[in-house]
């Protein structure tokens, strides 16, 4: 499995937001990975196995999904910043997303 993986969830319909792409960069800026959301709303392959620690950043393309959806949003993008401590341990990075709001925490 992915050392890093996430899942968006479109609050506003309540429902999995599908085909956000996402993209994983490390400290300096450089891509690690990219993909897009799936039925389900998730990405279960963010990146290799394993990452040595850090600090990372997830980019979530909101306005190009809310855009694609007809929905005007207020969000061109929800940047992520967060840190590996620990490099055995699994890290689940959600968001819920909305127009014009969106939260994120250390999911399992």
């Amino acid at each position: 499995m992915s050392h890093i993986t996430t899942h968006v969830l479109d609050a506003a319909l309540g429902r999995p937001a599908v085909g956000v792409a996402v993209a994983l960069y490390d400290a300096e800026g450089a891509p690690v990975a990219a993909g897009a959301t799936d039925d389900d709303g998730r990405i279960a392959d963010l990146g290799p196995d394993a990452l040595p620690t850090g600090e990372y950043r997830i980019v979530f393309e909101t306005g190009v999904y809310f855009a694609a959806s007809g929905v005007d949003g207020f969000y061109p993008r929800v940047t992520i910043d967060f840190e590996l401590t620990d490099a055995t341990a699994h890290y689940h990075v959600p968001l819920l997303l909305s127009p014009f709001a969106y939260s994120t925490y250390r999911g399992s």
